[in-house]
């Protein structure tokens, strides 16, 4: 199993439409063949400026790797992702035998 997570902040100013949008547009990354367990969360610690997270999971290394090809995922990282995103954190676990 392996969980892909990345906790964020978005360049949106917080409760506005275009933050909405964006979730929705995040949520939509559950469709893709292999997620499982698909969150959209709102990060909610003082300990850093990050504002939400996104976490996920596969069944193995296969499974994650064609989400990471996916044309789905490839588009959302290219149109949404990249210019609406102003600081990320990715963090990839596997559990420890």
């Amino acid at each position: 199993m392996i969980r892909h997570t990345v906790v964020f902040r978005l360049k949106h100013p917080a409760g506005s439409a275009a933050e909405q949008e964006f979730m929705n547009a995040a949520r939509e990354l559950a469709s893709i063949p292999g997620v499982e367990h698909f969150e959209c969360l709102r990060q909610i610690g003082a300990k850093n400026a990050f504002t939400f997270g996104l976490s996920m999971e596969f069944a193995d290394a296969s499974a994650y790797q064609i989400y990471c090809v996916h044309h789905d995922h490839a588009r959302f990282v290219q149109e949404i992702w990249l210019p609406e995103v102003a600081e990320f954190l990715e963090i990839d676990y596997a559990p420890l035998s």
